[in-house]
């Protein structure tokens, strides 16, 4: 009886520790880079300028440093763990949106919104 109170006593801290995790995880732009052009959710080519861009990304090191379609991306290791299935193309002619690394987390953020429906 004394090891149940205790777990009553554990299971609200718990159960709020699982909903914050998901909250945290729902709101990641989470993106995974694919190999083929038909697997991709959106066609990206990288432009060399910030002013060629549609979009301005930056590559955070966590899924919960990453933002909802601001810019601050977090490539996963598996498809399945995407929000967004990207494939980067070799000329801007074949992309749906155009990006541009930036070195800055502050600097992320769409330059054109006009796109901005592709990562939703």
């Amino acid at each position: 009886m004394n090891s149940y109170n205790a777990y009553l006593k554990i299971l609200p801290i718990l159960l709020f520790i699982g909903f914050t995790l998901l909250i945290v995880n729902a709101n990641a732009q989470k993106v995974f880079s694919c190999n083929h052009s038909y697997e991709a959710d959106v066609k990206v080519f990288v432009a060399k300028h910030t002013y060629e861009a549609d979009l301005l990304v930056y590559k955070v090191s966590h899924s919960y440093e990453a933002g909802l379609n601001d810019g601050k991306w977090f490539f996963v290791k598996h498809s399945y763990e995407a929000e967004k299935i990207i494939y980067f193309v070799d000329h801007e002619y074949e992309a749906d949106l155009v990006i541009c690394f930036v070195d800055h987390s502050y600097e992320a953020g769409w330059r054109e919104n006009e796109k901005k429906y592709l990562m939703y």
